[in-house]
């Protein structure tokens, strides 16, 4: 948990420190260099993979490897600098360790969220840009999963004692890599602020004090 707050901080004091520089320098530069980010208001499409887990309970669960999918439109506020907002439908949660359904698959707590991420999109050079910022995130599924590779075996969390919260703030942080061709590949760590469940609502089943964590790697297209 420590560490994760330091990630955190860090991640905050990357991000002010860089728009600050970025700020200064861009009264000075030189009229014939190409700006890094866009003039325009742009729009874009973006996918990949998460590698989603929770850290801060008593358990030590495995992750869950899931997707991700959404859009974007990045504003321009500076040469250097521009925000970026989202809207994502992400696949998180976790996997239930020694806990194996008929199917042989470990367990999933399957807890899927639409995530809006609103970032500072600092560009450190042509193409390669620092994006960080918060994020929003809204639960609109929750299940327990014997059998993830079955259409049986779901248990919806709903009205249940194991109901994670519905709403989610936390940060999120990381790296993009853009082609002229508008292509780009992103890298990106997410972490929740608000507790996955209440206090003493998940009873004495370790839930207590969970966050969610997710790793997550894009590939997209600006247009």
């Amino acid at each position: 948990m420590k560490s994760i707050k330091i990630l955190v901080s860090a991640l905050l004091l990357v991000g002010t420190a860089t728009v600050a520089t970025a700020q200064d320098n861009v009264g000075n530069m030189p009229a014939k260099v190409d700006n890094t980010a866009s003039k325009s208001v742009t729009f874009g499409v973006k996918g990949g993979v998460n590698f989603a887990n929770v850290v801060g309970g008593d358990e030590n669960p495995e992750s869950r490897t899931s997707f991700h999918a959404g859009v974007f439109t990045e504003i321009p506020v500076s040469d250097v600098f521009s925000v970026q907002v989202e809207a994502l439908y992400s696949g998180q949660g976790f996997d239930v360790k020694n806990l194996q359904g008929s199917d042989g698959d470990n367990a999933e707590v399957q807890l899927d969220y639409i995530n809006v991420p609103v970032l500072a999109k600092i560009y450190v050079t042509k193409g390669l840009s620092i994006d960080v910022g918060p994020q929003f995130s809204y639960l609109v599924n929750d299940e327990f999963d014997f059998n993830p590779n079955s259409n049986d075996g779901d248990i919806d969390l709903t009205n249940t004692r194991f109901e994670p919260n519905k709403f989610d703030v936390g940060v999120a942080g990381g790296l993009t890599f853009q082609t002229e061709m508008g292509l780009f590949a992103t890298g990106r760590y997410t972490y929740g602020f608000t507790k996955l469940y209440d206090t003493n609502k998940s009873g004495d089943i370790g839930f207590d004090g969970l966050h969610n964590q997710v790793f997550q790697i894009s590939l997209g297209y600006k247009f």
